[in-house]
C-alpha cells in the first residue's frame, strides 16, 4: 500500500496532529516517514522584528534553520519510538515546495499534511501549504483535519 509517507510539519499543534497519525499509519503499513519541515534564513535581529508583524497562524514562516531542525528532530522522536524508520528534511524556500520536493525525490506513495490555513478567506488571498500541496502532488495526499 504505503511504503514512503512524506509529512510537511512547523510544529504547530495542526502539524504535530498529522506527524501522529502519519506515524499510525507508516507503523500499520510498514512505511517509512519522510518529515519536511521548510524555514527562510533570517538574522535573530530580524526574526524578532518580522515576528511582531507576523499574524501568530503565520510565525512557523519566519524561522531559524536550528528551530526547524528542533521541530524536525521532536517529530522523528515520535516515530522512531514507535519503531518506524524515519528521515529528516529542513529545506529553504517555501514549505509547500520542499513537501512537493521530498515527495519526488524519494518516490513518495503518500503526503500527509494537517489542514491549517484551508479555512475562511485567508486560504484565496494568502494561499496555504495543504491546497498548494494538494494542488500539485506526485502521489496522494491526506490532509488531516484537526479544527
Amino acid at each position: 500500500m504505503f511504503r514512503s509517507i512524506v509529512v510537511g510539519t512547523d510544529g504547530s499543534a495542526t502539524a504535530s496532529e498529522a506527524v501522529r497519525q502519519s506515524v499510525e499509519l507508516a507503523k500499520s503499513v510498514g512505511a517509512r516517514i519522510e518529515l519536511v519541515s521548510a524555514y527562510e534564513p533570517v538574522s535573530p535581529q530580524r526574526l524578532r522584528q518580522e515576528l511582531r508583524q507576523v499574524p501568530e497562524d503565520l510565525q512557523w514562516m519566519v524561522n531559524l534553520r536550528e528551530e526547524v531542525d528542533t521541530t524536525l528532530e521532536a517529530a522523528a522522536e515520535i516515530a522512531r519510538n514507535a519503531g518506524v524508520n524515519v528521515e529528516i528534511y529542513a529545506r529553504q524556500g517555501d514549505p509547500a515546495d520542499a513537501i512537493l520536493d521530498v515527495a519526488e525525490e524519494t518516490d513518495a506513495d503518500l503526503i500527509v499534511v494537517g489542514n491549517k490555513g484551508m479555512t475562511g478567506a485567508k486560504r484565496f488571498l494568502l494561499g496555504s501549504v495543504p491546497n498548494k500541496v494538494s494542488h500539485h502532488a506526485p502521489c496522494s495526499v491526506l490532509i488531516i483535519r484537526t479544527t
